[in-house]
This record gives structure tokens, sequence and C-alpha cells, in this order.
């Protein structure tokens, strides 16, 4: 929770860009994976050991805790590693590590580091939360609960005093938004069966998106699905009834994604910011709910359901393979500097065409994402005009600083919208 008294918004950073995104909209924290020994070691882009300290001055300068996910299986063989990186994070000043092995939970003692019990290890009950709580200060609960199961565990907590080894009273997290495993917390063997690449290893290979046949042996008979896809569950979406975990006592919101892009972690956590404020303010209502809901699905999912925690039906799955966003980024060029004075940024327009009321963004690992409507194009023989296209060197009108690792998207509809 925060120091405001409000839950906490933590935030996925699988990027530099992703990182500053979450700043930038309004995260209380971000938690994000270093080599491979995270759960998306594969589909995320990682940092590295170094990036341990520039993360940690990023963070701290901008007031967010910080949160190192090593949270796999782990095998002798990555003990050298996971102390390695657990050191390096005690000495950049990381606020905690999210493990799920008892290795991670054991040496994070020993060094006195902060940790988080991962939702890997399906914490379900207030005895569970007991047990763990001589290791870890916050818990991320299963993601099968539903919220009458969590907040009685909440009220666990706190009549039965059950603190971690802070002395503070044992803080529960939740996941708020995102993708959903068909797995229970997460544990599938699917893609280590086809693939030999585990994911309980951060190297799933996404089996359950894939498009199935099913047949019973026996007869033959193939087995009508009102899904193609039936293992693949819609994305996470709690903003609808988030007064209602706010009530249950759930301290931190956790959003799904270090996978996905940094306009994504931008939109989702700019929305969820407002709602948590909104329920803070009292002003939280269905009206605003229908317009962070119209904003989030502008951006990579695979349509909206509620999860376990109303106690509905078992799953939801996805009619389609992939995105449903009502939006998509077409990449357009580079940024090449910026003229502070006049607030203008330089471009090289690449790839496709950009004119005028076109609404475009950019993206970059100091930048974030900035997104914005063009105004006015220059060509860099001073001349107006109402469009340029490939090839050109363009100035254009905008608020944040532009630099020469920044990239240039038009966003455009998409099939969805």
């Amino acid at each position: 929770m925060t120091k405001d008294g409000k839950i906490e918004l933590m935030a996925p950073a699988g990027s530099f860009e992703a990182l500053q995104a979450a700043i930038d909209n309004g995260a209380d924290s971000v938690y994000f994976g270093v080599e491979q020994l995270n759960m998306r070691a594969r589909s995320s882009i990682n940092f590295t050991v170094d990036d341990l300290y520039e993360i940690a001055e990023r963070t701290r300068k901008a007031g967010l805790r910080s949160y190192l996910t090593l949270n796999t299986i782990i095998y002798d063989h990555d003990l050298s590693l996971i102390k390695t990186i657990m050191n390096a994070a005690k000495d950049a000043g990381i606020t905690a590590v999210i493990g799920a092995d008892q290795a991670v939970m054991s040496y994070a003692r020993e060094i006195d580091l902060e940790l988080h019990i991962s939702t890997q290890v399906n914490v379900t009950n207030a005895q569970t939360v007991k047990f763990y709580s001589l290791f870890a200060d916050t818990m991320v609960l299963s993601r099968e609960l539903s919220v009458n199961q969590v907040k009685k565990i909440v009220e666990a907590i706190e009549k039965e005093q059950i603190k971690g080894p802070s002395g503070n009273l044992v803080e529960i997290e939740i996941f708020g938004h995102g993708a959903l495993c068909m797995a229970v917390s997460g544990k599938c063997y699917l893609s280590l069966h086809s693939h030999n690449s585990s994911a309980n290893r951060g190297a799933c290979k996404q089996n359950c998106r894939k498009k199935y046949t099913v047949i019973d042996q026996e007869s033959g008979f193939e087995i009508e699905l009102d899904n193609e896809y039936m293992m693949s569950p819609k994305d996470l979406c709690t903003i609808g009834f988030l007064d209602q975990i706010v009530d249950a006592g759930v301290k931190v919101l956790k959003i799904e994604g270090r996978g996905r892009a940094p306009e994504y972690v931008a939109t989702v956590i700019q929305c969820y910011r407002e709602a948590i404020d909104s329920i803070s303010e009292g002003t939280f209502s269905q009206e605003k709910v229908d317009q962070w809901m119209e904003r989030l699905s502008s951006v990579y999912n695979r349509g909206f359901w509620d999860g376990y925690y109303l106690g509905q039906k078992l799953g939801e799955w996805s009619k389609a393979n992939g995105s449903q966003a009502t939006q998509k980024k077409v990449f357009i060029g580079k940024g090449r500097s910026y003229f502070k004075k006049v607030k203008v940024g330089e471009f090289s327009i690449d790839a496709y065409d950009v004119s005028i009321g076109d609404k475009v963004m950019i993206t970059g690992p100091t930048t974030g994402v900035h997104e914005f409507t063009v105004n006015e194009i220059r060509m860099d023989n001073g001349a107006i005009v109402d469009s340029a296209s490939k090839g050109s060197i363009i100035s254009i009108p905008v608020e944040c600083k532009v630099r020469p690792s920044d990239k240039l998207y038009k966003i455009v509809a998409t099939e969805w919208s």
C-alpha cells in the first residue's frame, strides 16, 4: 500500500521504454526480469545485471518501488547465478525480489533482501500465508481465488496478526489486468512436452494460444467446439469491480504485461491510476468504467473477462489468435534531434507517409511513450506541407524531448475497431 493509503499500482517493465512509460503514467512500483531466471525470459527483452543500477536510480528518483522477478524453478547449476543477481540487486538498491523457489527465499533472507512470494507458489489460504510469513512481507495470491476468498485471507491476517520479517502485517497482492494462463497459477507443462521448452523456466511456447481440432480416438468423431481457441483465456480485466478489490483489503494490484509494448503499459497504467484515484475520491462510476474499457480495448488484448474473482464461470475463451486491440501502430521513422526552445522534434521518415491530423506515437528507452496529433509538418527546407513521404526529413511540434534512439509510429484503426 502507498503512503497515502491507496492500493499500490504495480506496472510491468519488459524494456526501458516500458519502464519509463510506467513512471510517466502513475505507477507506484515496477517489476522486471533479469537474465533467464524469470517467467518472461522468452517473451520479453529482459534486463542484464548491469541494468539493475539504472533501474534502481530511475525508480528511486521517481519515487517508485522496484521488484526483481526470480520466480522460475531453480536447479543446482542456477544457484551461483541467482546469488550473483540478488547480490547485485541488493547493492543497486532494488526494493525487493519476487520468488517462488525456496532457494531464492532462503538467500533473500540470508542477505536481508525484501522478498515477495510469487503467484507460482499458489497461495490460497491463511495458513499458507502464515507459513511464508517467515520469509516474506508481501504475497501474490493464486489467480484462481474469488474476491470473497481474498477478503477472508486479508481478514485472517489482521485477526491473527500475521506479520512478515519486517514486523509489519503481511500485505496481499493480486493480479489485476492482463494475460491469463489456462493452467493453475501458470504451472503448465504443454510447452515442455511439445518443444522441450519449459513454461516454468520462463520459456513458454504458448501452445494454448493456437487453434486445435479435438478427435475422439475410439470413434474418430471430431468434437464440435463453440470456440476455436479452447485453451486460450481472454485477458483479465478488473477495472469494472476495482472498488470491490480495494474493499477486500488488497494492498498491491499487479498489472501483467512484461512481454507487451510500452504503449500497452502506458495506457493500462493510466486507466488503473485514474480508477484507483477515483475510488479514493468517491467518484468511481459506471460511466468512467465504460470510458476506461474503451481505452483499454485500444491496446493489445485477447478480449476481456473478470477472471475467477467474481465466482462465475470457470473460463471465457478468446475467439481469435492474437490481439483484439482497436488500434495498432505502424512504423514511420526515427528521431533525429529536438529544438527545446520552440518544442519541435526532427524526424527522418523511413517508411509510410505522415499527414496533418494523424495520431502518432513516439517511443524510446529514455523517452518512454508519448502520443499526440500532428498539427504541423515542416520540411527540412522550411516549407510547411500537409504530408510527407518516405525519404523526407521533417520537423513537427512535440512536447517531449526527441532523441536519436526514438521511433515514430502512426496509430491506425484495426479490424476489431
